[in-house]
């Protein structure tokens, strides 16, 4: 099964791509090699650019604060695993903890460092971070795979804290997902929503084809269209079995 998550509002849309970035940057750090960390330090620049929002770290305390709040009302309901539901309040209060104590404008660090803004600003013409365009650049990725993972993770720790916070909040929006099954008949499907709301939509499916999601506060439309990697996708002539999940914070 093919699992495709559409965002319905620019905060989710955010954290997404939050998470994706994180994700990446980090799995390039681990690569140990010197095309590895480059990959890793691009994936450092978006982040920066990413979180460059002056309310990206007010939203996430805001949330975390609220999922917090609607937890603790559960603790006096004899049905939840009391267990469980001590330690996601706890992984909430490190993430926090964690966000009260960053301190300035997120990702300031990288940006007042002038020998990365210099790679940054080469880095978007392609071909600009050749070792004749800067062999500073070129001295670093020719160092110790250690001493290269290092720097990358003292550049990338004063982000951590959000990395934290996204996953705890996208942990929870998708756990409270609500299951059902349609049918897409050729290809097409819409679904009214009936006053519920959504902040998620993941959809499922082990068909040779890819969802196209439009939403409103009203409905849900779905196109599957064939895949092509040599023309623009063409749509799906035929029925479409799938897994729809609504999730909401």
């Amino acid at each position: 099964m093919t699992v495709y998550e559409f965002p319905l509002n620019e905060r989710i849309r955010t954290w997404l791509r939050l998470e994706d970035l994180f994700d990446k940057t980090l799995y390039f750090v681990r690569g140990g090699d010197a095309r590895a960390h480059h990959a890793a330090l691009l994936g450092l620049f978006e982040l920066t650019d990413v979180t460059g929002r002056p309310e990206m770290k007010s939203e996430l305390i805001q949330e975390l604060d609220r999922q917090k709040t609607s937890l603790e009302d559960l603790r006096s309901n004899p049905a939840v695993d009391s267990a469980r539901l001590d330690a996601v309040l706890d992984r909430i209060a490190g993430s926090l903890a964690a966000l009260h104590a960053m301190s300035g404008k997120i990702g300031q660090h990288v940006r007042d460092n002038e020998w990365l803004a210099g790679i940054k600003g080469r880095a978007g013409i392609p071909g600009g971070t050749c070792s004749f365009d800067l062999p500073a650049y070129h001295y670093w990725l020719n160092l110790s795979g250690e001493a290269r993972g290092n720097d990358l993770m003292e550049w990338l720790a004063p982000l951590l804290p959000l990395k934290s916070a996204v996953d705890v909040v996208l942990r929870l929006l998708r756990d409270s997902g609500h299951r059902s099954r349609h049918t897409a008949v050729q290809g097409l499907f819409q679904l009214m929503l009936g006053g519920r709301s959504a902040h998620l939509l993941r959809l499922s499916l082990d068909m040779e084809c890819a969802p196209e999601v439009s939403a409103n506060k009203y409905a849900v439309n779905i196109r599957f269209l064939i895949p092509d990697r040599v023309q623009k996708p063409r749509p799906c002539d035929r029925d479409v079995d799938f897994e729809l999940i609504f999730c909401s914070l």
